[in-house]
């Protein structure tokens, strides 16, 4: 929102929703029966074309989002280092509010002009005076409103929005006001409408018009540069007449130099080209690929967990990861995406971070939780992570830590086989069994003498059952092999706190993987479910309440935030993730993984130390 919002700041269909495609349902559902059902005089491929069109359009938009997110995560050509965070996601969420308007704005020309309907499919002459008239009078004209918009009194109730977003990205492009957008698509017609009544005009024209103005819109809000240098070089005059991500990226920066739309041609003419362009284009064209001091491995969990990733749809990955029924509708797209992971079987870089002098990024196997279990696919997912781990300390990682099911125990042995493989390993390898421990114990409720354990055996598993019981504090075990197991790994002292008891359980139940609907169903009213596995449970019971799994507030210096981590909250981040900065930050040196656990008070210390804070 611009720092005193004018009129017309809201878009007309703010208020519905996700619901706001709806209005062109008046115009898109007559043209489309029309074309389908009409004799041949009757139906006009125009209309029935302008759907298709704006699903393009959108299409477009969302591959330079995922290209410049992925691209500035690597850091490799990389132009401001500084973040972006969640307040600017919920800023730009309306980025498509102006594919909207311009589906609007085809089907009132179709009604208004009476040629429209009619337009042929190609004319040469019509888009050869299209791009003659934009580089005339649209760029010329677009130059002198954005000197107007930066006047402080535009500029406080409409441009400031957009200048919010000093860090850009494609979708920053087309994050204006309302009136705003009205203002330039009054330019961007100017070619439309002058061919139209030139009779020259074309479909193709005006597909690839529009397709142009996407292309350079989204490329210069790109954070990373991506026009070679050798193409200026190969056609000097070509810096007049197409900008670069960097040259655009100045303008955001500065704010008083750089404003023409795609040619720079004014600039040039009227002294207003800022002193550095060709110094930070040339600096950030060889600016290489970053080198993280930590790597958090995970992978993919659902076929829809692609959209929630950071590179897949921002304002989806701002949120807590859960079903939506609209992704249901994008099944081809879905099956199209899980293909491309099966094929291309690389891990790939999914965000970066920064924690203090750290820099961390995530990566991600292209596996999906199903995958994990499959016999037939462990080895090969097993040599995923064995070359992500060689491939981090090529780049002088210091620490890996292992996400989700990357370090499960019958699949790796809690990450131990790559060890034994990989014997001179220098980056150390953190499974974070011991804060998960850590900050299980620390939700269990004050003066809490009792807990129920259930769920599967695992490393985690044991090691809160001997702390809690050392504590002083009785586990309840459901299962006669789960007591016997767990008895033979305590002292005597200890065994006497761990209770065989399948009735009269107590109101916190610490669960992990393996805990079945039929099991909740016998915990009390009011019982708190505190998970210790990677994944939580299902919710059967309105009754009770349920903590997430083991994970921790993350404190405001840690930078770059603006996705979510699966399904926890906002700025909210997984034990397991948090271990890896800490081993990292502490300068431990030593592997966490196989048996091998780690002092439970340190880390639990440390974790506070540096900011962390416990959710409960």
């Amino acid at each position: 929102m611009a720092s005193k919002p004018g009129i017309l700041t809201e878009w007309p269909w703010a208020w519905l929703g996700n619901f706001k495609y709806l209005v062109l349902a008046p115009w898109a559902i007559p043209a489309t029966y029309s074309y389908l059902v009409k004799g041949e005089k009757e139906k006009y491929l125009v209309s029935f074309l302008i759907i298709p069109f704006l699903l393009s359009r959108a299409v477009h938009n969302i591959i330079w989002i995922s290209l410049s997110r992925y691209r500035t995560a690597k850091g490799n050509n990389r132009i401001l280092d500084k973040s972006i965070e969640f307040e600017q996601v919920d800023r730009e969420r309306n980025w498509d509010d102006q594919i909207i308007f311009n589906g609007i704005l085809f089907y009132l020309g179709l009604v208004f002009i009476e040629s429209a309907p009619r337009t042929p499919l190609w004319r040469t002459d019509g888009l050869i005076w299209t791009f003659l008239l934009h580089a005339g009078p649209v760029e010329f004209l677009y130059y002198w409103l954005h000197r107007a918009l930066h006047h402080h009194y535009l500029y406080s109730r409409y441009h400031s929005h957009h200048h919010s977003s000093i860090v850009t990205e494609p979708i920053t492009s087309v994050t204006h006001p309302f009136a705003e957008h009205v203002s330039y698509y009054l330019l961007f017609l100017i070619p439309v409408v002058a061919t139209l009544f030139m009779g020259n005009t074309s479909l193709s024209a005006l597909a690839i018009y529009a397709t142009y103005i996407d292309f350079m819109n989204n490329m210069g809000h790109c954070n990373f540069e991506l026009v070679p240098k050798w193409l200026f070089s190969a056609f000097p005059p070509l810096k007049y007449l197409m900008y670069t991500p960097s040259y655009h990226s100045l303008h955001h920066t500065q704010f008083r130099t750089n404003y023409s739309l795609f040619m720079p041609f004014y600039d040039y003419v009227y002294g207003t080209m800022d002193k550095s362009t060709d110094t930070l284009y040339e600096k950030s064209l060889v600016r290489k690929e970053e080198s993280p001091d930590v790597v958090n491995l995970t992978h993919l969990t659902t076929p829809e967990s692609i959209y929630h990733l950071r590179l897949g749809f921002p304002y989806l990955a701002s949120q807590p990861h859960k079903s939506k029924w609209y992704l249901w509708l994008m099944w081809p797209v879905t099956v199209w995406s899980m293909m491309i992971t099966w094929i291309y079987g690389r891990t790939f870089t999914v965000e970066r971070n920064a924690f203090k002098h750290l820099k961390i990024q995530t990566w991600a196997i292209p596996k999906y939780n199903v995958q994990y279990y499959m016999q037939w696919q462990k080895e090969t997912i097993n040599t995923m992570i064995e070359n992500s781990i060689l491939e981090a300390e090529d780049k002088g990682a210091r620490v890996l830590s292992l996400g989700l099911l990357n370090q499960e125990e019958g699949l790796n042995k809690n990450s131990e086989l790559f060890l034994k493989r990989q014997p001179q390993l220098k980056v150390k390898l953190v499974d974070g069994s011991s804060l998960v421990v850590a900050v299980v114990i620390n939700s269990i409720p004050k003066g809490t003498t009792q807990v129920v354990l259930k769920g599967n055996l695992s490393k985690v598993a044991y090691s809160i059952a001997l702390a809690l019981c050392q504590g002083g504090i009785q586990v309840f075990i459901m299962s006669n092999d789960e007591y016997k197991k767990l008895q033979a790994k305590l002292s005597k002292e200890a065994g006497n706190n761990l209770v065989l008891s399948k009735s009269n359980t107590p109101k916190t139940w610490l669960v992990g993987d393996g805990l079945s609907e039929e099991e909740q169903l016998k915990a009390p009213k009011g019982t708190i479910f505190i998970p210790f596995s990677q994944f939580p449970p299902k919710k059967m019971r309105k009754d009770c309440f349920y903590n997430t799994t083991p994970a921790m507030l993350a404190p405001k210096h840690l930078e770059n935030v603006d996705s979510c981590e699966n399904w926890l909250p906002r700025r909210v981040m997984s034990a397991w993730r948090i271990a890896g900065i800490l081993h990292a930050m502490e300068e431990w040196n030593v592997n966490e993984c196989g048996d091998t656990m780690f002092d439970i008070a340190k880390i639990w210390q440390a974790s506070l130390e540096h900011g962390f804070r416990p959710l409960t």
